[in-house]
C-alpha cells in the first residue's frame, strides 16, 4: 500500500512539473546559446551598485546549479568582471531560472514563482555590495582570456544555433539537473508517504527553529533549484507554514560543501562567507515575512491545481513521458561516454588529475578549456573518476594552466 502511494507520489508530482520544466528547458538552451559571455562581462567590470545588480539579473534566468555555476563565473571573472559582481552572480544563478521559476509556478503557485527571483535578487545584491566594499579586488587576475572555455558557436546560422539550444536545453541540462530532479521528486515522496505528520505539525510551532533546521539539512544534502521545488511542496503538504518551505527553496540549491570549498580557493574566504551569510540571511528573511506579512491564500492554489481534475490530463502526462524519455536517454549516453572514454587509450595520451567537477556543466567547461589549446587533437573527461585524457602535441602545463583558469584543480597522473 505504502509502495502504491510512493509512487503515485512520484507520478503526480513528475506530471504537475513535466510541462513547465520541458519549457524552462529549452528556454535554457536559447540562453546559452544566443547571449554571449563576453558582453555579460563588459558589463559586469568596474565598481559600484551597477556591475553588481547587473550580474544578478545575468544570473536569475540561467539554469546552472551550485557547482555549474562556478566555472561560468571563473569564466567571466578572468573576463574583467569585478569580485563583487562575479559573488552576486555566483549567488543569484542556482538559486533560480528558467526551468524552475516555471517549475515553481506549476507546483506551488505564483506567489512563491514571483518571490523566489525577487529574493534571489536582495541576497545577492546584499552579498555582490559586501564584497565590493571590501576592496581587495586583485587586477592582477582579471586579465581577459577570450580562448579559455569559450564554446564555439553552433554552425549553420540561426537555424544551426536554434539545433544547439534544442541539444543545450534538452541533452546537455537534462543531463545536468536530471539526477537532482530525481533526488528531489524521491525525498519529496519519501517525505510525503512515510514521515507523520504528527512530527512537522510539532515542529511547525517554532517557524524560525525550523527554518534553521531546514538550513542545516539543506547545505548538507544539496539539491538543485528544480529538484527542491517538489521538497518544498512535501514539507506544506505535512504542515509545515510556506517561510519553511521558501528556505528551502533558497537554502538548498544555493550553499553546499563541494561549492564553499571551491569558493574559498577562487574568491577567497572573506568572499566566501558573506556568500553563505547572504543566502542564509535572505532565506530566512525572506521566510520569516512570508509567514509573518503575506496572506497564507497565496499560497497554497499551486499545491491543489495538480489535484483539482482528478488527475493529469493528456497534456501532462505526455510531457512527463518525454522527460522520463530524456532522463533514461542522457543516463545511457553518459555511461556510454564512460565505457569509450576507457577504452584503447593512446600512446601520446596525457593523463591529468582534475579535482573539483560536480556535474556535466564542470565536466563541459574542463573540456572545452583543453580543446582550446593549440595541437589538442581531442579531450576525453572522466566526470566519475575525476580525470582528463589528451591526445595531442601540447606542453602539460599549458593543459594544467587552462583547467585552472576554468575554475578547478589539475595536476598530472
Amino acid at each position: 500500500m505504502e509502495a502504491n502511494e510512493f509512487f503515485n507520489s512520484i507520478w503526480g508530482i513528475l506530471c504537475g512539473m513535466a510541462p513547465y520544466i520541458l519549457l524552462g528547458f529549452f528556454i535554457a538552451g536559447l540562453l546559452q546559446v544566443f547571449v554571449d559571455r563576453r558582453t555579460m562581462a563588459r558589463h559586469l567590470s568596474g565598481r559600484g551598485w551597477k556591475p553588481v545588480v547587473k550580474a544578478a539579473l545575468f544570473g536569475i534566468p540561467l539554469p546552472l546549479c551550485s557547482c555549474g555555476v562556478l566555472p561560468t563565473a571563473v569564466a567571466l571573472r578572468r573576463r574583467g568582471a569585478s569580485k563583487g559582481a562575479t559573488t552576486s552572480f555566483l549567488i543569484a544563478t542556482p538559486q533560480t531560472g528558467v526551468d524552475s521559476i516555471a517549475a515553481t509556478y506549476s507546483l506551488l503557485g505564483p506567489a512563491f514563482a514571483v518571490i523566489r527571483p525577487v529574493a534571489a535578487l536582495v541576497g545577492a545584491a546584499f552579498g555582490g555590495l559586501a564584497v565590493s566594499k571590501m576592496g581587495d579586488e586583485d587586477h592582477a587576475d582579471r586579465e581577459i582570456k577570450d580562448d579559455v572555455t569559450e564554446p564555439d558557436a553552433p554552425a549553420g546560422g540561426f537555424f544551426g544555433k536554434l539545433l544547439g539550444a534544442v541539444k543545450y536545453g534538452f541533452i546537455d541540462m537534462v543531463a545536468s539537473v536530471g539526477g537532482w530532479l530525481v533526488v528531489g521528486l524521491v525525498v519529496a515522496a519519501l517525505i510525503t508517504v512515510f514521515v507523520p505528520d504528527e512530527l512537522f505539525v510539532s515542529l511547525s510551532r517554532y517557524p524560525l527553529l525550523a527554518m534553521l533546521a531546514v538550513v542545516a539539512v539543506a547545505v548538507p544534502m544539496y539539491v538543485c533549484a528544480t529538484g527542491s521545488i517538489p521538497i518544498a511542496l512535501s514539507l506544506m503538504m505535512k504542515g509545515l507554514s510556506p517561510g519553511i518551505a521558501f528556505v528551502m527553496l533558497m537554502a538548498g540549491p544555493a550553499a553546499n560543501f563541494a561549492s564553499i570549498i571551491i569558493l574559498s580557493k577562487t574568491q577567497g574566504r572573506k568572499a566566501t562567507a558573506i556568500y553563505v551569510a547572504s543566502v542564509v540571511i535572505t532565506a530566512l528573511a525572506f521566510g520569516l515575512a512570508i509567514d509573518l506579512l503575506l496572506p497564507a491564500g497565496w499560497f497554497t492554489p499551486g499545491i491543489h491545481g495538480m489535484h483539482a481534475h482528478g488527475g493529469p490530463g493528456w497534456f501532462s502526462i505526455t510531457c512527463a513521458a518525454i522527460l522520463v524519455a530524456l532522463l533514461v536517454y542522457t543516463q545511457i549516453l553518459n555511461r556510454s561516454k564512460h565505457h569509450h572514454n576507457n577504452h584503447n587509450i593512446e600512446d601520446m595520451t596525457q593523463q591529468f588529475k582534475v579535482t573539483g567537477m560536480n556535474c556535466p556543466h564542470c565536466q563541459a567547461s574542463v573540456k572545452r578549456a583543453i580543446e582550446a589549446l593549440p595541437g589538442v587533437e581531442s579531450v576525453d573527461v572522466d566526470l566519475k573518476g575525476g580525470s582528463a585524457s589528451v591526445v595531442g602535441e601540447v606542453l602539460p602545463a599549458a593543459v594544467i594552466e587552462a583547467v585552472k583558469l576554468a575554475g578547478f584543480d589539475c595536476a598530472e597522473a
